[in-house]
């Protein structure tokens, strides 16, 4: 899945936050109930308009940008 096919970002959908294509759903949200120790398929039952392939999607996303070795991507992680 493509990352257009993914996300919106939109002034008009919550402010400009990034949310999961076709929905009102920000993609911090899936983080943050991971992060509290919420599982995935609880968080697809909490937010029914996010597909399983949508949620799998971000974590890989998230998953290459921080695990790429690439020297941009490093440079900025570190001024992070």
């Amino acid at each position: 899945m493509e990352i257009k096919d993914l996300i919106t970002i939109d002034s008009e959908i919550l402010g400009g936050e990034v949310v999961f294509k076709g929905t009102r759903v920000p993609v911090e949200t899936l983080f943050d109930h991971l992060e509290a120790g919420i599982s995935l398929e609880e968080f697809l039952d909490d937010f029914p308009s996010v597909t399983k392939e949508q949620a799998i999607a971000a974590l890989e996303v998230a998953k290459k940008l921080l695990t790429s070795t690439n020297v941009e991507l490093q440079t900025l992680l570190k001024e992070l």
